[in-house]
């Protein structure tokens, strides 16, 4: 096997955010929330549906793969020649939740595409707790 060929790198952003598991995975999961901090979606939390993330620049080609309530959502990521997987980990702490966000499979000449993806999820999160604060 060559090793050079399936290096690739993963973009990693992690929170402490004060808000129980369940109020942030009905932000990962309900459409209209998706909407509020990502992008306009037809997302459903079901394993193996296909969906798309629609941006004024483009869409993105994404498929459920693993949907674990409260604690783990995973889906591929494809768009403009990158074929990734983002996971979200949900972990409770005692002051909230901590909240890992992983795109991992971008290769080595996909540098563009891996500082995009480092400043969009900062943005994407940051938009994400205020999001979870206008909440119920």
């Amino acid at each position: 096997m060559n090793q050079h060929a399936t290096e690739t790198q993963s973009v990693v952003v992690e929170r402490e955010i004060p808000f129980p598991p369940e109020k942030i995975w009905r932000a990962l999961t309900q459409p209209h929330l998706i909407e509020e901090w990502l992008m306009k979606n037809d997302f459903m939390p079901v394993v193996d549906h296909r969906f798309n993330l629609r941006a004024d620049w483009g869409a993105v080609d994404c498929q459920v793969m693993a949907v674990e309530p409260h604690k783990t959502l995973s889906y591929t990521w494809a768009a403009y020649g990158l074929e990734s997987v983002v996971t979200w980990t949900l972990t409770p702490t005692s002051a909230g939740t901590h909240l890992r966000m992983e795109q991992s499979g971008f290769r080595p000449d996909q540098r563009q595409a891996y500082q995009g993806a480092k400043a969009g999820w900062r943005q994407f999160l940051a938009n994400l707790e205020q999001t979870l604060a206008r909440m119920d």
